[in-house]
């Protein structure tokens, strides 16, 4: 099977073995691990984001639950700021590479700020996961996917989360 992460980082590892810093970027960038399932199960990074936002769903909604909407809010920060640090070593080389997928993580956790209940949750979800992925139906998503470098890897994703951030606070409002 394939490197998964193209030449330009086996070429970055092999010039570098053990290098951390390096594979802290590859970790972080694929989300721990998860952009890289679709590619391992069928060689193909199609559907990439939506695992690694599927992975993330859990995680964002039990920080809710625990931390209330300012972990969440938190998170959500935290995780696009490393979004943007951690896909820009790969950018050059791959552009927006399907298995780098911590945007999506950091657009998961912005849908589901203050959410708790599942009917809204997963509404959110999969309205972010639906204005990600056809990005000309929600304006402004396609606009920022071309601001530069990693800036713009995870600026759409958070302009979705945005939809489903909007689109969840009413469905709780009205349910």
């Amino acid at each position: 099977m394939p490197f998964p992460f193209g030449k330009a980082i086996r070429v970055d590892a092999a010039a570098k073995p053990g290098c951390t810093l390096a594979r802290m970027h590859r970790l972080l960038a694929s989300w721990f691990g998860s952009g890289l399932i679709m590619h391992r199960i069928r060689g193909s990074n199609l559907g990439s984001g939506t695992i690694g936002a599927l992975f993330t769903l859990p995680a964002a909604w039990l920080m809710g639950i625990w931390l209330g909407w300012q972990g969440q809010l938190g998170a959500a920060v935290v995780v696009a700021g490393v979004s943007v640090w951690a896909s820009n070593r790969f950018v050059d080389a791959e552009g927006d590479a399907g298995w780098i997928v911590i945007d999506e993580a950091a657009g998961t956790f912005l849908a589901l700020v203050g959410l708790f209940n599942w009917p809204e949750v997963l509404t959110a979800w999969l309205v972010f996961r639906l204005a990600d992925i056809k990005k000309g139906l929600a304006p402004g998503v396609a606009a920022a996917e071309r601001l530069p470098r990693g800036l713009g890897i995870t600026a759409d994703d958070l302009i979705a989360g945005l939809y489903g951030l909007v689109v969840g606070h009413l469905v709780r409002i009205l349910l």
